[in-house]
């Protein structure tokens, strides 16, 4: 069985990283997001175990004295945190799994799994970033101009990452992102364990043939 590989994406928010994630699935076999685990209360029209995994926080804490999580953090009164034994399992299935983290929880993901794959997507600007937080019509200014400040800081890491995305014309980000997924299943060492039959086909002696 082949070993999937884990590939970490993070945005500052406004960035359309959900979007183009979404949209991948579409078109990419053999690749899932992990679902995390949270605290906070389920909102209308979300479900367990698609959206998050929804627990108490008695249950969570217990989860982080175990190990149970790659990484984890509080927000506001909240936690959330990425289940180690659910993705584990998925790349021994031979899954890609994808984590939609920010820069925090990648680093402490990179720090146990060296081999994982990060993307960092940017907007082409910062008005254009302003702007797709004020349309989504839900908040105040001063709530627009905070989201600005955490995307400016989120921003601030994206040299941290392998690769870089700016999603611009949502099309071409999404190529790119394909991109990236498909020359990495391309990779040497990636092709001899998923394809190792094929090539050992390949290069056997063929009897009368030289």
């Amino acid at each position: 069985m082949s070993h999937g590989t884990l590939y970490i994406v993070s945005a500052p928010s406004g960035a359309g990283k959900t979007s183009l994630v979404h949209a991948l699935l579409e078109r990419i076999d053999a690749i899932q997001v992990s679902i995390s685990h949270t605290t906070r209360a389920m909102r209308s029209g979300e479900t367990d175990g698609v959206n998050y995994h929804f627990i108490d926080t008695a249950t969570f804490e217990y989860m982080i004295e175990r190990g149970d999580f790659f990484e984890h953090a509080r927000v506001f009164d909240n936690y959330y945190g990425t289940s180690r034994p659910a993705v584990q399992a998925l790349l021994a299935a031979g899954r890609d799994v994808i984590l939609e983290i920010d820069w925090q929880g990648a680093r402490q993901v990179r720090e146990q799994m060296v081999d994982a794959v990060s993307v960092f997507i940017l907007p082409p600007s910062r008005d254009v970033l302003q702007a797709r937080l004020s349309q989504r019509g839900t908040d105040d200014a001063a709530t627009i101009a905070r989201r600005m400040r955490d995307a400016i800081s989120e921003m601030a890491h994206f040299d941290e990452y392998d690769h870089v995305i700016i999603n611009d014309d949502f099309d071409i980000a999404l190529t790119q992102l394909i991109a990236v997924i498909l020359a990495e299943r391309c990779r040497l060492a990636h092709v001899r364990e998923r394809q190792g039959p094929l090539i050992q086909r390949l290069l056997s002696h063929i009897e009368g043939v030289e």
